[in-house]
């Protein structure tokens, strides 16, 4: 196995110190929290994330092919924290967006 492989499994692993905070962190939310984070505030966050998906995996449509994927765990483990990672950059950059915005109407009322 590959030293980057080592890593991915030592995170998912809880090995990592950085790793089991986070771990921690996460645990230590409630549930409504969680679902709170989970959710993209809005339907163009949740389109990106689809489409990046989409983009992985492959977009044959599904009414005319029927489509399986195959994987393992350690590729099935990469596409979610791709998926993740994007799901986090996309809700960053629509809160900032949100918040310039706002800082142009503060101005803009001025």
């Amino acid at each position: 196995m590959s030293n980057s492989s080592n890593r991915v499994s030592d995170f998912f692993n809880g090995e990592s110190k950085t790793a089991n905070s986070l771990w921690q962190y996460v645990s230590s939310l409630s549930p409504e929290a969680v679902t709170q984070l989970s959710k993209p505030a809005s339907p163009e966050v949740l389109g990106v994330i689809e489409r990046n998906i989409i983009g992985l995996l492959g977009s044959l449509p599904s009414e005319q092919f029927n489509v399986n994927i195959n994987t393992n765990r350690e590729n099935l483990g990469k596409l979610l924290a791709s998926a993740m990672i994007s799901g986090y950059f996309l809700r960053n950059a629509e809160q900032r967006m949100n918040f310039e915005t706002a800082l142009q109407d503060i101005d803009a009322s001025e």
